[in-house]
């Protein structure tokens, strides 16, 4: 069975058949799921369906995409629930500089308050980041260290995977890998190191090529588990066992 380590189940466009979306992704194959929320309302859901599906996990910050508009306010929820041991882990957070809906200097500012609270709390680092790899890099070099983190959906360059690899990041494909025109990514996700791969959904979005248009969801994860296997030159059941130890090992299920 596969893990999926990041999507949006309490996100609004999940709500009208989560029921059905959870019964699907158990008979789809996936063991756990890392619900990651973003604000107050997606949290506090994802906090009760936690409570319920006991292998549903909690992930929770503000995205630098709306630091500027509710950061403060939820990081204070997020410190709360992580002071209580209820989150898995801190995210995602990181850096956006292609859309910038959040000032730049506004998602470093709540990017190093995050970096401080997974320390605190001994908690994995999630991370997004677009177009900012140089900026997230060195921040983290002067003010996080090594951590444990990962690089979720990862787009990024060659370069760019390679230095997320020499901090120890793992690095999370999504359905983008399977893509007509993502023949560059393939290419890195075939030098990524074994140790280092994720897979994940980030349902609703990002749907495998075979479901474009249709909203995504962990069921469908299966697909980008394909492509990646085939990249690796492995078998299904051999990247299987790959990434739930990868998994496993950065969060500490």
């Amino acid at each position: 069975m596969f893990i999926d380590t990041h999507a949006h189940l309490t996100a609004p466009e999940m709500l009208t058949d989560l029921e059905a979306i959870i019964e699907r992704a158990r008979a789809g194959g996936i063991e756990k799921i890392i619900n990651v929320c973003t604000d107050e309302k997606s949290l506090r859901l994802g906090l009760d369906l936690a409570r319920k599906v006991p292998w549903i996990y909690t992930a929770a910050a503000a995205t630098p995409h709306d630091v500027s508009r509710i950061g403060t306010a939820f990081f204070a929820s997020v410190e709360q629930e992580a002071s209580r041991g209820t989150l898995i882990a801190i995210g995602e957070t990181g850096l956006d500089y292609h859309y910038e809906h959040s000032e730049r200097s506004d998602q470093q500012k709540h990017l190093l308050r995050y970096f401080d609270l997974a320390k605190r709390r001994a908690l994995p680092l999630i991370f997004h980041c677009r177009e900012a790899f140089g900026d997230l890099f060195s921040l983290a070099d002067a003010h996080l260290g090594p951590w444990p983190a990962v690089l979720h959906c990862f787009t990024g360059s060659f370069k760019e995977a390679m230095q997320g690899v020499e901090r120890g990041w793992y690095l999370s494909f999504s359905g983008i890998l399977t893509f007509n025109k993502a023949e560059a990514l393939r290419e890195v996700a075939a030098h990524v190191p074994e140790d280092r791969l994720l897979l994940e959904t980030d349902a609703p979005y990002l749907s495998p090529q075979k479901w474009r248009g249709a909203r995504n969801e962990p069921a469908y994860l299966l697909d980008t588990a394909c492509m990646l296997a085939e990249i690796k030159k492995k078998s299904l059941k051999e990247l299987e066992q790959i990434t739930r130890q990868n998994a496993r090992s950065l969060f500490n299920f």
